[in-house]
């Protein structure tokens, strides 16, 4: 039997309930499967990062719970997953068709959060660095790295 799902579809004509085309149980397992920690992208970040000799803390109690803390440089860093970040111009931003009107909001607010977090943070005076996971690349890295170190740099 399919799991009914308890909002109402948005549509031109008069839709009912949207089904949910696998069970409930699969579909906990399935949502339970989506990492909100320790993700591959992050992992990646965390080991190049480690590899040019930075030392970090992981998802410290700062506002937004930046991914990786670089205390001693006074920076953060968020890993930004495409589709739920909107980079903008990005092939892996896209928009779900069936209740487009939902997703639209819910990105909308995470950009809105988003934006929120990084004005927060630099007023209390941390660098706030974001790298998306589409450009997960050593020359990505490698400017990363460089950023990090100049604005310490800059203010020694």
């Amino acid at each position: 039997m399919h799991a009914v799902w308890a909002k109402q579809a948005s549509c031109d004509i008069g839709c009912g309930l949207m089904t949910d085309v696998v069970d409930q149980a699969k579909r906990s397992r399935m949502m339970s499967g989506i990492r909100s920690k320790d993700t591959k992208p992050e992992r990646f970040v965390r080991s190049a990062l480690h590899r040019a000799g930075f030392r970090f803390r992981l998802h410290a109690r700062l506002p937004g719970k930046p991914d990786v803390v670089l205390p001693k440089y006074h920076a953060v860093v968020f890993v930004h997953g495409c589709f739920w970040h909107r980079h903008a111009g990005c092939r892996y931003t896209t928009t779900p068709a069936s209740n487009a009107t939902f997703w639209q909001e819910k990105f909308a607010a995470n950009k809105q959060r988003d934006t929120a977090v990084r004005r927060q943070l630099r007023r209390l005076g941390w660098q706030v660095h974001v790298i998306w996971s589409c450009q997960l690349n050593q020359p990505k890295m490698d400017a990363l790295i460089a950023r990090i170190r100049f604005a310490k740099g800059s203010k020694s």
